[in-house]
């Protein structure tokens, strides 16, 4: 019985649902250009949307500003924070003189276990 059903029907081909009666929300194109490739993107969102000043370019991945009249918008990137590493981490928990002292604790302890490998074999 069940796969009588699926009789005719191409499975993820098409959509059996209609558009009919569909009221679609007012849309708004926003122009923006890249300014690594100086390519421009043509973006649509909701006309009731907030519009980012930035986007991702889909070409190079670099950033694209905002075209609004003949000038782009410009970024305030102030307030952005640098990534942290490893080091910074560490260097938050540790000084150099402890970092040294910790260091030469555990080449202490390799060359001890490397000593006693030699010696047995």
């Amino acid at each position: 019985m069940a796969d009588r059903s699926l009789r005719g029907i191409r499975l993820g081909a098409s959509s059996l649902q209609s558009e009919e009666g569909v009221v679609f929300h007012e849309r708004t194109n926003h122009t923006y250009v890249c300014t690594q490739c100086d390519r421009e993107s043509v973006l649509t969102f909701a006309a009731d949307a907030e519009v980012p000043e930035a986007w991702e370019c889909r070409t190079c991945g670099g950033e694209a500003l905002l075209r609004v009249g003949d000038t782009v918008a410009e970024v305030d990137h102030s307030g952005d924070k640098a990534p942290r590493t490893h080091w910074d981490m560490l260097m938050e928990r540790r000084t150099i003189p402890e970092l040294e002292e910790l260091l030469e604790e555990r080449l202490a302890l390799l060359r001890e276990r490397r000593g006693a490998a030699k010696l047995s074999a």
